[in-house]
């Protein structure tokens, strides 16, 4: 019985240190890229906290090298709770599973697996040197903030957020075409974020005709001054790192003044000479236009579009979250959120979608959602 009790405590203590470790992982969103985001705390004998570390960029130390420098000479005999698997080669940094090795790190406990076959194949590394390993503990939090990047690496495309502000009643524009400022400033400054923790903002032409977007990140300091933002959006960095602005233009409309153009961060505009045509011939083909982003190593996609885009990226299954700021106005005219022809004319055959979460910002609601199995 004792034992048993051991063990029960242990796995609280282990589980409350990956907690932790998720949540310093998200420290990491918007600037790891194209590397994965990975948090590490290292557990003394008794249980107490001795060093924790956050991969914070491509190229930079990670997780596990930090925590290890924090615990200096208490390393020896800790347990390491990791959310991501060590990595077990060398990059542009040594391997995490050498550094765990030669600190003494007697037990190693982490979330997710790697399915990168070069990078994986540190668990059974630090097994096969007689390190305890129990992998799993918290894989449904470590796997939600690395949604992005495991999605792009098991299937080969950026993971696509696609963000709308609507009225009540479903109106992203009043009937005379205007639609500035929909939504409250404290749901575009969130939105501000959205693309801080996005490697890419892509939008149409028609947006950038009708509206004429700079698509950077800005505000921030709007969101600064509250709790920190948790899951499902990050927390609010203290850096801003500019996403890549995309532009999909089959014709090449864009003007050479459009804001997008400017210095402020780099633009890419794809026409349909770039990536080919879409379907029936019009605009450009979306699922090369993913293709050649992750060939950029893109690896999380903010979708700000209008109806008709936003309806090619649905009808297309290329849609993997929404994010949607509902405000309490009714407008009864004007742009819908959608143009789609996938959802079909019945109740039936709607898009479903499954919710993940709902908050109050300012005035405004937010929810987000991810597809349900269709």
């Amino acid at each position: 019985m004792p034992h048993q009790r051991a063990d029960a405590d242990r796995a609280v203590t282990e589980q409350a240190a990956m907690d932790r470790a998720v949540e310093l992982a998200g420290r990491g969103l918007g600037s790891a890229s194209p590397n994965p985001v990975v948090g590490c705390v290292l557990l003394g004998a008794d249980g107490d906290v001795v060093g924790e570390g956050w991969h914070a960029r491509a190229g930079g130390p990670h997780a596990e090298v930090l925590a290890l420098r924090a615990a200096g000479p208490r390393a020896g005999g800790s347990t390491a709770v990791v959310s991501f698997e060590p990595c077990h080669h060398t990059g542009r940094t040594g391997p995490c599973t050498a550094a765990l090795l030669d600190a003494g790190v007697r037990r190693v406990v982490y979330a997710v697996p790697d399915p990168l076959d070069a990078a994986a194949g540190g668990g059974a590394a630090l097994a096969a040197a007689g390190v305890d390993v129990e992998v799993g503990v918290g894989a449904g939090p470590a796997e939600r903030v690395n949604a992005a990047w495991l999605h792009s690496i098991r299937v080969g495309r950026p993971y696509v957020t696609w963000k709308l502000a609507a009225t009540l009643d479903g109106r992203t524009a009043a009937a005379d075409g205007t639609s500035r400022w929909i939504t409250s400033s404290q749901a575009r400054a969130e939105v501000h974020l959205l693309r801080a923790l996005s490697d890419a903002v892509v939008t149409g032409v028609g947006t950038v005709l009708a509206d004429d977007p700079a698509l950077t990140v800005r505000d921030l300091d709007v969101l600064r001054g509250l709790p920190d933002r948790t899951w499902p959006l990050g927390p609010v960095p203290d850096g801003v790192r500019q996403p890549l602005r995309v532009v999909l233009d089959g014709s090449g409309r864009t003007p050479a003044a459009a804001r997008v153009r400017d210095a402020a961060a780099q633009t890419l505009v794809l026409t349909a000479a770039d990536v080919g045509r879409g379907v029936g011939g019009r605009g450009v083909d979306l699922r090369q236009v993913l293709a050649v982003l992750h060939e950029r190593q893109v690896r999380s996609v903010l979708l700000e579009a209008g109806p008709t885009l936003a309806g090619a990226f649905v009808d297309a299954c290329l849609v993997d979250r929404v994010v949607a700021y509902v405000t309490p106005a009714l407008l009864g005219q004007g742009a819908a959120a959608l143009s789609a022809t996938v959802t079909g004319t019945t109740v039936d055959a709607a898009w479903r979608l499954e919710l993940q979460d709902v908050a109050r910002v300012g005035p405004d609601v937010r929810l987000v959602a991810t597809p349900a199995p269709r």
